[in-house]
C-alpha cells in the first residue's frame, strides 16, 4: 500500500523547435511504471471538485495540458497537496 510519502514530482522532458516544443512519455523510462491507461479530464468549472474516491494499489500520472489545478491526496494518515499547472 503507498502512502502520500511516496508521491512525487516527476518532470517531463521538453524538447524546445522553432516549430513548436515536443514532450514525451515513455513506459519504464521517464514513467517509472507501465502506462495501462490514459484519462483526458477537460473543461471542468472553476471550483469544481472531481474524484473523491480512493485508489489503494495504483500508479498515476498528472499532466495540466491547459488551465491549472489542485490534487489533494490522502492516505488516511497524511495528506499532501501537489498544485499543478
Amino acid at each position: 500500500m503507498y502512502n502520500v510519502e511516496d508521491c512525487i514530482i516527476i518532470d517531463l522532458p521538453k524538447i524546445n523547435s522553432d516549430a513548436g516544443n515536443l514532450t514525451f512519455l515513455e513506459n519504464d523510462k521517464n514513467i517509472p511504471f507501465e502506462i495501462k491507461r490514459i484519462y483526458y479530464l477537460y473543461d471542468v468549472p472553476m471550483g469544481a471538485e472531481r474524484g473523491g474516491h480512493a485508489h489503494y494499489e495504483l500508479e498515476q500520472y498528472l499532466v495540466a495540458a491547459s488551465g491549472s489545478f489542485t490534487v489533494v491526496l490522502d492516505d488516511g494518515e497524511k495528506k499532501k497537496r501537489f498544485f499543478f499547472k
